[in-house]
């Protein structure tokens, strides 16, 4: 039974490269007959050419047969879905019978098929007569079906089976999906090609290993013989400025066309180089992944996703957790990506039984192991783009490993090998760790990590670069604490940077759901939404994690001093000549001036013409030029002196291949008006850069361009008590500012003529992944923080209105004393909340603010201060100060699995409106917004988007600050500041009608 075999395969040609060959080849893909079985001891008849499939079903190839009505997907992160007794698999193994009728053409001869990737083991016929078997589901197998092809008409038949002896190498933490998902193909070619490019004190060498002639026009190249090595005057290829050279290698029977790129890889002094240069790799990981197709990715995502991270600043991609589709490499190769190529090997299941039996280190494994590393590297062997081999992942360690590292480095010493899973970096050349903290990668960086029991390995690590192959898990609601990652990457040499965890979420695309995940087809085991856990959502929009990545990978910075900006070049291989440098200036979000800066190719300091002091700017030197009179540029004639900003954007000058001119590449701000007053004890405060340092006691929104903080109560004014039949109130109602309050309770019942619930004190916030699966949520509802009881102590009158109040969780004597304190002011409605914690609150909570609800007619929220997206304590980098503008559905972020999005920051003024009718809230300076239709109850009961359905009311949060984000779904939690505790505390908001 080749099912339960340790060896791989039988009958299969020797691996080779991928080319593009003008020898004859027929397209195999499109509608084949297919037959699924519930077992695997199925008659293999069905391979006969006269074999009647007229009952069976149509499917396409490539595909996932789970995903067109054939079974069921399952998800798995760690766990087998089977019992670990290899090399058996069960009884219940779901076979598909594959058939493909095609006609070949007269004057054809010999060939061979050739499969791109099968999932997990396949047999296969020509004919009626067997060619062999393989596994290796994503990596390409030959078989030569020459001997078996007739004039006219051929059947190919193939038996796929979903376990197999190879599933225990294929633990990878991803969708199970069988089928044949990628290519078919039947071609007469059968050069193989190994071109060595390398670029080296200014110029290239090129050779190849092979036969035939090599030629490359465009370098005057012409009949190069293998072996033999030039050479020559060429530019380098880099991620940044990918040039490729067109070459043709001519051989008796076809020519083989391949784009080379000059570049050289090296290791020097532990620190990574590209061509002689530090390299810092800005990375994300990736799995080959659509809603629709699973792991049969059109060629147009795969293009979507290299032009999605460029535009994004990412400049490289690790092929989590197997060798991609080929189109996918040559993408990488002609737009710029550093790729690190891991080979399709994960035993990460065996972790789960003390890595008993694990096949790393089991000799019968030794063939099927060295297989998967061959034919990867074969395979890829002649893409520039490819930096480091990997010799797989979350595997364990043992002599296997060691034997694919050494067969490497014989077969392809200029490239690095990589392996994250054996600490001892004992086959490697790399250092590599996953979701190290930010202490541990500091002290990595300083080499003053934890030394290793033997002297010579950890003298041998110590020379070696480290990366981090997986960090900053971007699973729903974050990541959190990037920029203080990036900053110790580009303050060590020895720290080559890292790949974020991962590009896509993993949702299948569902009728009734929307997206699925583990456990939505009825799985017996598996791992819930852990497999949603990506930087762009299912259909490829970009969430906020993303626009942060892409702010904290900028490859240009911006340092601000009096009259100047200075230009940072954070490229490491061009300079700044494609970028053309924008500035505005704007007063509370409006536009007053926009000019253009004349900025060196080498960056340097530049004089702004538009702060204060220096002619040329309207607005900048503090007078009004927003045309309303007030000074803050909003229209309404309260404004004061309003806030100036400077905003400088460096964007693509012309197009580039992926992306058009006036891209933004980067950005940054600066004020101008003199900043907010500083804050009263106690109160929120955050980071005035993208690199925070600790905050106190209450840690509120961190904020990398604002400067603001929450200040303390204005000066109360008197309140008024309605007798009955007063003028449009009712009996005994208390008023103040247009205000109608319980006199019993002190409960605000009316805002300007507008039904209003609250608001009052809430402390919750509807659990992220990282909350819940770093173990935050059960600390929080040990604590009873989902469940707070409110008891009125006191409705005082007089100079306004003061509601007095403890609030506490049942069953523990930590509490909060809180004073609501309302008075007039200036037409409108003041509050000022008072926080005075009681009891020892040793953890943190998740937010610390107000929620009220509003009629469900408000339906717009426009709002100056941190935007246009969500923004939390440790997130939040791409948002900046303006004027921004959103209905409440749009305020809402679409992750996956609901749970808190959708805060806005640092907000001075918000204005809810509809129906005619509008509220404003202004900060005392500022304040968090968050409105939804529905609340924060349903929002956490929700387990996918269509749970969520509007209700009668809009609910808003404004908050004084919110716990932060951090990663611990995997890794680590938010950095001590960004840490919510309470503390005795002020913060004050005003409300008027619009």
């Amino acid at each position: 039974m080749e099912r339960e075999r340790f060896t791989p395969g039988s009958g299969r040609l020797d691996p080779r490269a991928a080319l593009c060959s003008d020898a004859p080849a027929l397209d195999l893909n499109g509608t084949w007959r297919f037959r699924l079985s519930p077992t695997a001891g199925v008659s293999p008849a069905f391979a006969e050419p006269g074999y009647d499939d007229s009952a069976w079903h149509d499917l396409p190839v490539p595909s996932h047969w789970p995903l067109h009505g054939h079974g069921a997907p399952a998800y798995t992160n760690v766990s087998y879905p089977f019992p670990l007794d290899p090399p058996r698999v069960p009884d219940d193994n779901p076979t598909g019978d594959y058939r493909r009728g095609f006609d070949l053409p007269h004057d054809w001869s010999g060939g061979r098929l050739r499969f791109e990737g099968v999932d997990s083991c396949a047999k296969v016929w020509l004919n009626g007569h067997e060619l062999g078997f393989s596994t290796g589901s994503r990596l390409p197998v030959e078989f030569d079906a020459g001997p078996y092809l007739v004039p006219g008409r051929n059947v190919l038949a193939v038996r796929v089976h979903q376990w197999s002896a190879a599933s225990y190498l294929e633990d990878q933490d991803m969708w199970w999906l069988p089928g044949i998902f990628r290519d078919v193909t039947l071609t007469r070619s059968a050069a193989d090609v190994f071109v060595h490019a390398s670029w080296t004190g200014g110029r290239g060498t090129l050779s190849f290993d092979g036969s035939g002639r090599l030629s490359v026009p465009e370098l005057g190249v012409a009949d190069l013989p293998a072996g033999t090595e030039i050479t020559l005057d060429v530019e380098p290829w880099t991620a940044e400025t990918p040039r490729l050279y067109d070459a043709v290698v001519t051989l008796p029977d076809e020519s083989v066309r391949l784009r080379v790129g000059f570049r050289t890889v090296s290791i020097e002094d532990g620190v990574l180089l590209a061509n002689g240069r530090p390299l810092l790799l800005k990375g994300v990981n990736r799995h080959e992944f659509h809603p629709e197709h699973g792991r049969a990715v059109p060629y147009e995502t795969m293009r979507e996703d290299v032009l999605l991270m460029k535009r994004h600043n990412v400049n490289a991609v690790r092929t989590s957790h197997y060798p991609p589709h080929p189109a996918f490499l040559d993408l990488c190769d002609e737009l710029g990506l550093w790729v690190i190529d891991e080979c399709d090997l994960e035993t990460h299941g065996f972790g789960q039984v003390g890595w008993r039996g694990n096949p790393a280190d089991d000799p019968r494994w030794a063939e099927a192991c060295l297989d998967r590393m061959r034919r990867m590297v074969e395979r890829d062997k002649n893409h520039p783009s490819v930096i480091m081999w990997s010799l797989g992942n979350e595997a364990g360690v043992g002599r296997n490993l060691a034997a694919m590292a050494a067969w490497t480095r014989q077969r392809d010493p200029s490239r690095p090998i990589h392996y994250e899973g054996d600490p001892s970096c004992a086959d490697t050349d790399v250092y590599s760790r996953m979701y190290a903290t930010h202490a541990e990668v500091e002290a990595i960086g300083r080499g003053a990590e934890e030394p290793l029991a033997d002297p010579a390995l950890d003298a041998r690590r110590r020379a070696m670069p480290f990366l981090q192959c997986e960090y900053a898990h971007a699973m729903g609601n974050g990541p959190g604490g990037l920029a203080e990652y990036q900053e110790l990457f580009e303050r060590h040499p020895r720290l080559a940077g890292g790949f974020v965890w991962e590009w896509i979420d993993h949702g299948l695309a569902h009728p009734v759901l929307e997206y699925a995940y583990g456990g939505d087809y009825g799985e017996p085991l598996h791992d819930s939404n852990f497999v949603v856990d990506g930087l762009v959502l299912p259909d490829r929009t970009p969430s906020p994690g993303l626009l942060d990545l892409k702010k904290v990978f900028e490859p240009v910075r911006f340092e601000f001093t009096g009259d100047a900006v200075r230009i940072v070049n954070r490229y490491g291989f061009r300079d700044l000549s494609s970028l053309a440098f924008l500035g505005v200036v704007e007063v509370d979000g409006v536009p007053v001036s926009e000019f253009t800066l004349d900025v060196p190719a080498t960056g340097g300091r530049v004089v702004l013409p538009g702060v204060p002091g220096v002619p040329g700017v309207p607005g900048a030197d503090g007078s009004d030029d927003s045309g309303d009179g007030d000074g803050d540029g909003d229209g309404d004639g309260d404004g004061g002196d309003g806030e100036r900003w400077l905003t400088v954007r460096a964007v693509l000058a012309a197009d580039e291949p992926w992306a058009g001119a006036g891209h933004e590449v980067a950005w940054s701000q600066s004020r101008l008006s003199p900043p907010a007053p500083a804050p009263t004890p106690g109160g929120a405060t955050g980071p005035a850069n993208p690199v925070p340092t600790p905050a106190p006691a209450v840690a509120g929104s961190a904020n990398p361009v604002s400067d603001v903080a929450a200040s303390g109560p204005g000066n109360p004014v008197p309140a008024s008590v309605a007798g009955a039949g007063g003028p449009g109130v009712g009996a005994g109602e208390v008023v103040v500012g247009g205000g109608h309050f319980d006199p019993a309770t002190g409960r605000l019942v009316r805002l300007f003529g507008i039904e209003v619930e609250g608001p009052r004190l809430e402390l919750w916030r509807a659990p992220i992944d990282n909350d819940r699966y770093g173990g935050l949520v059960r600390t929080w509802r040990r604590l009873g923080l989902h469940r707070l009881t409110h008891r009125v102590d006191s409705v005082e009158t007089g100079d306004g209105l003061v509601v007095r109040t403890r609030v506490a969780p049942a069953a523990t004597d930590l509490g909060l004393r809180v004073a609501y304190r309302w008075t007039e002011e200036n037409d409108g409605l003041g509050l000022t909340v008072d926080l005075v914690p009681e009891g020892e609150w040793a953890e943190p909570v998740p937010r610390i603010g107000v929620v009220m609800a509003l009629p469900a007619s408000f339906e717009r929220v426009t709002w100056f201060g941190r935007g246009p997206g969500e923004a939390y304590p440790d997130t939040g980098l791409a948002t900046r100060v303006g004027r921004w503008s959103a209905t409440v559905e749009e305020l809402q972020t679409p992750y996956v699995y609901p749970q808190e999005n959708g805060h806005r920051a640092d907000v001075r003024w918000a204005e809810l409106t509809g129906s005619g009718r509008g509220l404003r809230v202004t900060g005392d300076p500022v304040f968090g917004l968050t409105a939804r239709r529905w609340t924060t109850a349903d929002l956490e009961r929700a387990r996918h988007r269509p749970d969520l359905a509007p209700g009668g009311r809009v609910h808003v949060n404004l908050d004084l600050a919110q716990q932060g984000v951090g990663t611990a779904s995997c890794g680590p939690g938010p950095l001590p500041w960004y840490d919510l505790r309470p503390a005795e505390t002020t913060f004050r908001l005003r409300f008027k009608p619009v």
